[in-house]
């Protein structure tokens, strides 16, 4: 039998015989020609091959419905990749529940770079690709082992990494894929997606977005695959209704008989254009020999493409193969190092054309073919989809089969396992413990719609108290993760309550995370009163009490019995984390990071967030890092180290991009309303406060309303600023509403409501009670100042000034000065005011704080000294990105390019590329140089992220 000629075309590949003037896919010559129609798509991808070979890199996403081209367009890049070394992989519809899926079909070339990688990123690949057993490696850890797997291969030559049918990658593998994508800079690496449609994981990727072909090839296409003149009228009316799209284009024509197409008959109605194109392959299907359609079948329900499985299912089901390859699939399927369809709609047009029973029997088969020990996890799967009952046995493996995705780290296919477990369990006990295991496996892989369905279920199933109460626990920590709101209080204390009798210290983190809650999302004192007291009546623990058991007692008196019987306990919890073990601490840290604030002690606020931040970089637990870097930078910010939380909000908002779980917004709230933009505040703060009210998010309105009050006092516009900083003051967030009371008495005092300033004074006095740090008296002396006359203010202004100076609160010393330099000026004492507000000015300018330096400006000015008005520093350092800072200040502290790149999730060549930009922008040849360069421009204290 002759072999017949082929084409590859915009839509896929098409039996080329007999038809003359197409031209295909390379062009006339096969070899690297622009695409059909695709003249500025195919200029495109030419760049970013040019700019990989160069030593840039280039991520792009190619986008579209499917037919449009996107698999022949990655198929022209990649031959046009001369001189690159070339990795592709594909995501596969039915692999979506297998971790790491994916991303091993695109390592798996460049595992001979695995050696090269530090121990913790070798043991993380190792552990994902099921190379070794140990403890789940977090996810993006995984990530930076791919990111220096990649730039290892491309030292040594240009890389071009291809993914097709990016929109079938498994979860985990598009997580670390996208966070692999945002940090891809300097590496000479080209990594090109095809999608049919924009996914979380890659928001914010460069998007190449696909349409039809124009008109005029759009029509020669058509009259390329006609067998007879077409009608002008009818071809354009059919090139009108395709779109454009090549493959309806190629396609349909071929379901359409000549007279249809000559006369109009059979044109396309209002039905969608993939499921038309799916029908023309699905009446295809069905006219083929029943053991083709089988074999087809078999093909379709593999999802590694294995000929040799295949062919072994199909022999068991009574199919011939050599005789279906010989007799052929109507150009359907592609038999040769792996079973390739013509295009994905047409393995979803096979597997939906075929009956349940004949489904299941193509699952057994596989299941009866795949080898137990070398893909356990499949073989479990096919088992599964042959079920017609509960079955434990089944139900067992893919149980094991979670724990293997556990291990890999795998959270969002570990969930989908056991999901199918619960449902072939028919043991009510094990079921319900199988549907808990769902629901927590679920919350951690971030999926709370899943969390929420089967802790449902196992509430509704459990067979015993204790499976009842964590059922109960899960449902309370799905509804705090949904959000900060008033329903997941009651619901933690009841699961505390419970929890009681069965394990003490599970009760106690509960108690504390319903404590937070309370405080941070209900507003609603009486919901933590009730908290507090029933953390009061827990009883004592068994030996000398944990930190654990410190914050426990410490939040609950705070509530029960004042803030003075608080401290003494809140004091020990500080002092027995910093001796904790952080492995201990992981679950619950994040809870107790008020401490320090509430204790008014500065330092130890930042050395313990930073330390925080610092033990979750360094296990590579990034799934955490939206929090934990949001209690870094709200402490960083207050001590006016802009450059830090700048990267820091930088970095959350990436990171978050990456995972998927929403980014705070404390943070970057607070640098808006201290930087003072007058246009660009109000707006963001406005936008904030809106959507956090429309969300039932009233931690997040308390949180846009402190910082609003922070930006309407440095603008001057006190009436703002005396709301926004009363809604705050009155919140249950007990940290917010304490630092919102020195705003409350500022803004009062300036508008003349004299009662407001002296509540909000004596309310300050009560929380800095018992607190005899230079923070707690310094503001507080601030104030007391703003409500007193004559010598009684001068005093008071002296004080705050110098115990403000020996605290690392740069801002809140200048407000000092500046407060009492306007006050000095209104006393008609300017040659005294004038070095209080060039200090105060000078300060805010180098901080970075616009409105500030602003309202300082105008006041020397009043006293008669002449000022040039400034946006910001004049240093260099502020030509630096928040990337640059960061990379900048990590090597003045001493670290190296790959310590640096482990720090930032960046690769070496990254780093070195950043540094080179620093250098040049601040002058200097060398890393000795730079920290006298950053001391220069005042950002020495601050430390990197």
């Amino acid at each position: 039998m002759a072999t017949p000629r082929t084409a590859l075309v915009l839509g896929g590949v098409f039996d080329g015989a007999g038809r003359r003037g197409v031209r295909t896919l390379f062009g006339h010559d096969g070899h690297g020609t622009e695409l059909f129609g695709r003249a500025s798509e195919c200029a495109r991808l030419d760049e970013v091959i040019t700019a990989a070979r160069l030593g840039e890199s280039r991520v792009l996403v190619v986008e579209g419905e499917p037919g449009i081209g996107k698999s022949a367009l990655l198929d022209y890049l990649e031959s046009s990749a001369s001189g690159m070394r070339t990795v592709r992989a594909a995501g596969v519809e039915s692999e979506m529940e297998l971790a790491f899926a994916t991303l091993h079909q695109l390592c798996a070339p460049l595992m001979e770079g695995l050696e090269e990688l530090p121990a913790p990123q070798r043991t993380a690949v190792e552990s994902v690709f099921g190379v070794r057993d140990g403890t789940p490696p977090e996810r993006f850890l995984v990530g930076l082992a791919v990111l220096s797997l990649l730039s290892a291969a491309a030292e040594k030559a240009p890389l071009l990494c291809v993914i097709d049918d990016a929109q079938w990658m498994d979860a985990a593998s598009a997580q670390v894929l996208g966070f692999v994508a945002r940090r891809l800079q300097a590496e000479s690496v080209a990594l090109v997606l095809g999608s049919r449609r924009s996914s979380q994981d890659l928001f914010g990727l460069p998007v190449m977005a696909l349409g039809g072909l124009g008109a005029e090839d759009a029509r020669a296409l058509l009259s390329s695959v006609a067998h007879g003149p077409v009608d002008a009228e009818v071809r354009d009316r059919f090139v009108a209704e395709t779109r454009g799209n090549p493959l309806a284009l190629l396609e349909l024509p071929r379901e359409l008989a000549e007279a249809g197409i000559a006369g109009g008959l059979g044109l396309m109605d209002a039905e969608t254009l993939p499921g038309k194109i799916e029908q023309s392959f699905l009446d295809r299907i069905e006219r083929l020999p029943r053991q083709t359609r089988l074999f087809l079948l078999v093909a379709a329900a593999e999802p590694a493409g294995d000929p040799a499985l295949v062919e072994r299912a199909a022999e068991r089901l009574g199919v011939t193969p050599a005789t279906v390859v010989e007799d052929g699939t109507d150009g359907l399927l592609d038999v040769g190092e792996r079973a390739i369809f013509r295009h994905p709609l047409v393995r979803s047009a096979v597997y939906r054309s075929a009956g349940k029973e004949e489904r299941r029997a193509v699952h057994l088969a596989l299941a009866e073919v795949t080898d137990a020990r070398a893909a356990p996890d499949r073989r479990a799967w096919h088992l599964a989809s042959a079920a017609t009952a509960p079955d434990e046995a089944v139900a067992a493996e893919l149980e094991q089969s979670a724990d293997r995705a556990r291990a890999r780290g795998g959270l969002s296919a570990m969930a989908a396992f056991l999901q199918r477990s619960v449902e072939l369990t028919a043991d009510g006990s094990r079921r319900t413990e199988r549907a808990l295991a769902a629901a927590e496996a679920g919350l951690r892989a971030g999926d709370v719609d899943v969390a929420r369905r089967f802790a449902d279920l196992a509430a509704r199933d459990a067979q015993d108290e204790w499976q009842s109460v964590r059922a109960h626990l899960v449902r309370g920590h799905v509804t705090f993760a949904a959000g900060f709101n008033d329903e997941a209080p009651p619901m933690l204390l009841a699961a505390a309550q419970r929890l009681e009798s069965f394990d003490m210290d599970l009760a106690r983190e509960t108690y504390l995370i319903a404590w937070v809650s309370a405080s941070y999302g209900a507003g609603d004192q009486d919901s933590l009163l009730a908290i507090s007291r029933a953390m009061m009546r827990l009883p004592p623990p068994e030996g000398s009490p944990r930190a654990l058991d410190l914050l426990v007692e410490g939040h609950a008196l705070l509530v029960t019995e004042g803030r003075k019987a608080a401290l003494p306990s809140l004091r020990s919890a500080a002092d027995a984390i910093a001796r904790t073990p952080p492995k201990e601490t992981t679950k619950w840290i994040w809870a107790a990071g008020g401490s320090a604030a509430l204790l008014w002690e500065d330092r130890l606020m930042v050395e313990t967030h930073v330390q925080a931040a610092e033990e979750v970089r360094a296990a590579g637990a990034v799934s955490e890092f939206p929090v934990n870097f949001h209690a870094w930078g709200i402490p960083a910010l207050m001590s006016g180290d802009f450059t830090t939380g700048s990267a820091i909000v930088a970095e959350s908002e990436a990171l978050a991009a990456s995972t998927g779980v929403g980014s705070t917004q404390h943070t970057k709230l607070l640098l808006k309303a201290l930087e003072g933009d007058e246009d660009e505040g109000p707006r963001l703060l406005t936008a904030a406060i809106e959507r956090e009210t429309a969300n039932s998010r009233l931690n997040g309105i308390v949180s846009a309303n402190w910082a609003a009050a922070l930006l309407y006092n440095g603008l001057a516009r006190y009436d703002q600023a005396l709301r926004a900083a009363r809604a705050t003051a009155r919140g249950a967030n007990v940290v917010l509403a304490q630092w919102a009371l020195p705003e409350v008495v500022e803004a009062a005092t300036r508008v003349g409501d004299d009662t407001t300033a002296q509540g909000a004074l004596d309310d300050l006095a009560a929380a800095t009670e018992s607190c005899d740090t230079d923070w707690a008296q310094g503001i507080l002396a601030r104030c007391r100042a703003l409500v007193s006359r004559d010598d009684d203010a001068d005093r008071a202004y002296r004080e705050a000034i110098e115990r403000l100076g020996r605290t690392i609160l740069r801002p809140e010393l200048a407000r000092a000065h500046l407060l009492y330099g306007e006050w000095l000026r209104r006393n008609r004492r300017r040659a005294e005011a004038r070095p209080h507000l060039r200090t105060a000015h000078e300060t805010f300018v180098s901080i970075g704080m616009r409105a500030f330096a602003e309202r300082s400006r105008r006041e020397l000015l009043a006293t008669g000294e002449t000022v040039r008005k400034r946006a910001g520093t004049d240093s260099a350092v502020w030509q630096l990105t928040a990337q640059e800072s960061q990379i900048a200040m990590h090597a003045a502290e001493g670290l190296t390019n790959p310590e640096i790149a482990a720090r930032l999730f960046l690769s070496p060549r990254t780093v070195e590329f950043h540094l080179g930009k620093v250098f040049a922008k601040l002058g200097i040849g060398s890393r000795t140089q730079l920290e006298d360069a950053l001391a220069d421009s005042g950002h020495a204290h601050g430390r990197a992220c």
